[in-house]
């Protein structure tokens, strides 16, 4: 039987894939860029890829992310490696980069900490877009620091991670800039059944709590690893918004915010630690 990119595109339509995400899988399997996909539809597909191609659909229309089915995802205008071991990088924490490129002069040296970096997305950005700073990040998930250090690696942004639960590995290391997106979904959250989350690692989605486990810690132990003056920025869920600045208050931070996202959603807070 004779494949097409036109015919194996029509095929996985019928499936129910949209036609960004069957060209992204012909893509992977074939080598044909979307860009030739377009236009050179009835380029011949070999019956090998072919095959490949409508395993990958069959994947996805069982509900396995297109992220996880290529083995990456873009991120802050990077191509990231990402695998179940990992959550998949959006584009709601690209706010959280940008908000911290803010706080990270382009002139002068500085040191940050990203906590449970996953696949390195946010500390990655931010080193690529700030050459001088010291960056290091820590995880508990020694299969989610590979990843992240082999994107360190493929965009030439030298990191320092560590295997660590939050702060706890940290020693007297203080920082100009802390940065977190924690697991903040509360256990039992309908939205752990739904999507792409069914597929993802259940530790870096939910605290196993209320949502906010993970982030009461960070903001506690915060003070100890910032120095005066130092921001601390994280990512959380769109109704704990107003309990994030209560407890960053209540830990002595100022200038407490919230920003929203794109959506409008109360995305990311922070604050910073004053002058003793």
């Amino acid at each position: 039987m004779k494949h097409t990119v036109a015919s194996l595109i029509a095929q996985a339509r019928q499936y129910g894939l949209p036609s960004l995400e069957a060209r992204l899988l012909l893509e992977h399997v074939s080598a044909i860029s979307r860009t030739r996909q377009v236009a050179w539809p009835e380029a011949e597909v070999s019956a090998t890829i072919a095959e490949q191609f409508q395993a990958l659909t069959h994947r996805r229309t069982a509900g396995e992310p297109v992220a996880y089915l290529i083995g990456t995802r873009e991120f802050f205008s990077l191509e990231l490696e990402v695998s179940p071991a990992v959550l998949i990088p959006r584009p709601e924490t690209e706010l959280l980069v940008e908000l911290a490129l803010e706080r990270l002069p382009l002139d002068q040296p500085r040191r940050a900490l990203d906590l449970g970096t996953g696949s390195g997305a946010i500390p990655v950005s931010l080193r690529k877009h700030r050459p001088q700073l010291a960056m290091y990040a820590v995880d508990i998930s020694s299969d989610a620091l590979d990843i992240a250090a082999r994107n360190a690696e493929r965009h030439s942004t030298p990191i320092l991670f560590a295997r660590s639960n939050w702060f706890a590995e940290l020693g007297n290391e203080r920082f100009d800039l802390i940065v977190s997106n924690p697991p903040y979904i509360a256990a039992g959250d309908v939205h752990l059944r739904e999507g792409d989350l069914r597929f993802e690692p259940a530790g870096a989605l939910s605290d196993g709590a209320d949502g906010l486990l993970h982030i009461r810690q960070i903001v506690a132990g915060a003070a100890a690893h910032l120095q005066p003056g130092g921001w601390l920025l994280f990512e959380h869920g769109y109704d704990q918004a107003e309990t994030s600045r209560l407890l960053l208050r209540q830990a002595g931070f100022h200038s407490v915010c919230s920003w929203r996202d794109l959506a409008g959603i109360e995305r990311v807070s922070g604050g910073y630690l004053p002058d003793a």
